[in-house]
Parts: C-alpha cells; structure tokens; sequence
C-alpha cells in the first residue's frame, strides 16, 4: 500500500489513524546481514520491492522470499528457473511459476486490475520477454491484453488488433530482428509506447542491439525504450503510465 492510498483509507475510514501510522512507522528496510529488504519502498514509490533471483544462494532466496512474503503479503520474483521455483515451493506451497516469463510469484487473491496496458510483439520467439512484462504489469495492478505475432512483415495481423491498440494508456511493443514493430506501433496510437527490444534474430541483429538502435532512433515521437530483453523495465514503467491515466480520469 502506498503513501496516498494510506491516506484516503484515512479519508473514506477504511483505516484508522493507528494503523495508518504503523504503516509509516515501518523501518526503512530489514536487515536480514546478506541483504537489504527495502520494506518501505511500497509507501516510498508505489511498488513493492521484488526479487531478482539469478545467483541467489538456496537459503538466501528462500528466506528472502518468506521474509517478503510476510511483509507485503504477497511477493514476485523475475528471472526464476526450474530449480529455483522448486525451491521456493518447500518453503511457500502455493507460488506460481511460469516457465515462458521466467516469473515465481504470489498474489493476493482479491487485487483490483485497472486500466490498460497492451502488450504485443512481433513474433513468437518474442514471448518471454512480453510475458515478463505482462506478468509485471499485471501484478503491480493492471489490467493487460496481450497481442502476439503482430509483426510488420504481416501487417494485416497488427492492423486487426487496432481498436484494442488504441485504447490502451500504454503499449508495451517487443521486437527482435530489425525491431519495427514499435515504429509502427506508434505511428497508430496516441498514447506512449515503451519498446522492448530482444535478443532474437540472425547473426547481423547483434543479441539486440539492432533492434535496440532501431527503436532509438524510431520516427514516432511517442516510443520510449527499455534495455535489451528488460520486459520488467517496461511493464513497470507501463503501470506508471496507466496508473497516471487512471488517476486523471477519476
């Protein structure tokens, strides 16, 4: 919960005074001696602070995500393998794990999904790394239509997903190869466009870097771009935007 919707609890009384100032009496972050658990970035920024699991030694990361767990009363971690979430499981049964996005997460049952952010790419191969940020997107509250396989070099698939296009307050565009997707994207909608470019592609698309020059120098003034692969970037900065566009239309 962040600092402004403690404070409309207040307002409308669905918290008291009391347990809103349990809230911003929280340290500013747990010392657990080999990490750091930033327990008030939620109120600080909006957003909980999640688990990037790569490299983790078993202990840390099974205590990390109990400690988390119980602090946030729910938890998501990015980049999570097989092994990784089997682990996790001894210590909470219930995490869910995608094996496309490489996500290992826990949501409370009841949370509101608004808005909406649109997530396409331009192929298949793209998937992962849509689905990372769509998943991301999704668990920090909103609500996302996907579009796979929209590439340029069938435009007709991307022009039959138009009307869903134009009414999302964001569209996430990934792409791999030359990257034109979001180029495109954004010479069709009115709101931002954050671009992902992937690693996927022959030997002269570079891991990326082909796309990622393309998206940076994109004609269409609305496209922003994230780092190569970095679908949580872009669907955390999606939920910003969507947040923003929520609250103005409110």
């Amino acid at each position: 919960m962040d600092s402004r919707s403690i404070l409309e609890g207040v307002q409308n009384g669905s918290l008291s005074i009391e347990e809103a100032e349990r809230y911003f009496n929280r340290k500013a972050y747990e010392e657990m001696g080999y990490a750091k658990l930033d327990t008030y970035r939620e109120i600080r920024s909006g957003f909980p602070e999640v688990v990037y699991c790569p490299n983790k030694p078993d202990a840390y990361l099974q205590a990390i995500y109990l400690r988390l767990l119980a602090e946030q009363g729910e938890v998501f971690g990015t980049r999570a393998t097989p092994a990784q979430a089997e682990l996790v499981r001894q210590v909470v049964p219930n995490i869910a794990y995608s094996p496309v996005a490489k996500t290992l997460k826990l949501e409370k049952p009841d949370k509101a999904h608004d808005g909406l952010v649109v997530v396409c790419t331009a192929g298949t191969a793209d998937v992962p790394v849509a689905e990372e940020a769509a998943q991301t997107a999704e668990f920090f509250g909103a609500k996302v239509e996907r579009c796979y396989d929209v590439g340029v070099s069938g435009l007709h698939r991307l022009l039959s997903k138009l009307d869903i296009l134009q009414q999302a307050k964001c569209v996430v565009a990934v792409a791999g190869m030359e990257g034109a997707l979001a180029s495109v994207v954004g010479g069709l909608v009115r709101n931002p466009v954050i671009a992902v470019p992937t690693s996927v592609g022959y030997g002269a698309s570079f891991h990326g870097v082909s796309a990622l020059l393309t998206m940076l120098n994109s004609c269409a003034n609305c496209v922003s771009v994230v780092n190569i692969d970095n679908g949580y970037g872009a669907g955390y900065i999606a939920t910003q935007i969507n947040r923003l566009a929520v609250r103005a239309n409110n």
